[in-house]
């Protein structure tokens, strides 16, 4: 009998273990069968959203192909009855152009460099040395970010109106540098740094400016990376403050210039197409080969 029992329970144990092993086997079907129109529905969302995102791209840069009538030309015409390919030719030929598109990456270079490099110091001075005041300059520093710009546009102009830096590479430059929230996305990533390498730097004789520059500096392409490219694409973008302060053609930033250029030249809606996809390759090409180190980094400042 005592046989027969245990036999009975090695049985009743396996056929309990086998059922459950087909009972987990089957789960994962039917999660896969229950959540596929989720995933469905997800994709075609996605699919929307990157059409939406790209079709004004994808149709400017078809216009710059389209006549001078084509491009407002009703009904609607998304491909050019006859292709223009010397639109573009035309464009880039223009010494107008060019002239304004190698001023504007001066303008952006330099713009990007003094921004870095200002306010990556005052992101080390907030993050690692203490002095007077520190919590009061940083709460100020900090409601500098809810100031809409155009607010202080007025204000501004009669500051480099009397500074005598109007119509100069300078007034480009100089008064956007500093910015709070450039400070505060550097301050985070120094904030992060373990103080014992700053501590082993101090022991071999360094300075502050010197840990700063032989420490922290090379620490900080992470946040370079992604603040430079805003910097630069700010820079790049900017129409109100060159409209203010340029006023000689030959110093025009590339947004002044499309600008001028439509005023001026209206019915050439083609030619004007393909200058604004002209303008606009450096900053694409830009974010197609850093875009990795971009969203990494925002990542990672997200998860600090």
């Amino acid at each position: 009998m005592s046989v027969m029992s245990t036999s009975t329970g090695v049985s009743t144990a396996m056929e309990t273990s086998d059922s459950t092993k087909k009972g987990q086997a089957a789960a994962p079907q039917f999660h896969q069968k229950q959540w596929w129109p989720v995933i469905l529905i997800k994709g075609l969302f996605g699919a929307i959203f990157i059409f939406a995102a790209l079709f004004p791209l994808l149709w400017m840069v078809i216009a710059g192909f389209k006549a001078k009538t084509e491009v407002v030309q009703t009904p609607f015409q998304f491909f050019p009855e006859v292709w223009h390919w010397e639109n573009y030719a035309r464009i880039a030929q223009d010494p107008t152009f060019i002239r304004a598109l190698l001023w504007t990456l001066l303008g952006a270079l330099l713009f990007m460099t003094a921004s870095l490099t200002v306010n990556s110091l005052a992101a080390y001075a907030f993050a690692r040395l203490e002095f007077r005041f520190k919590k009061i300059l940083w709460v100020v520093m900090i409601t500098t970010m809810f100031i809409p710009g155009m607010t202080i546009l007025l204000t501004s102009f009669i500051v480099v109106t009397k500074l005598r830096m109007l119509d100069t590479l300078a007034v480009l430059v100089i008064p956007g540098v500093a910015n709070a929230g450039m400070i505060f996305f550097i301050r985070q990533f120094y904030l992060s740094v373990p103080s014992s390498l700053e501590e082993a730097a101090m022991l071999d004789g360094c300075g502050r400016f010197q840990i700063f520059v032989r420490l922290f500096l090379p620490l900080s392409k992470p946040p370079f990376v992604v603040m430079g490219i805003t910097s630069f694409l700010g820079y790049w973008n900017a129409y109100v403050w060159p409209i203010l302060t340029i006023t000689s053609p030959e110093k025009y930033q590339l947004q002044q210039y499309l600008a001028t250029f439509r005023s001026e030249r209206t019915s050439e809606l083609g030619l004007l197409m393909a200058g604004s996809v002209l303008s606009a390759a450096p900053v694409i090409i830009i974010f197609l080969i850093f875009q990795r180190q971009i969203i990494g980094n925002i990542k990672m400042s997200g998860l600090k």
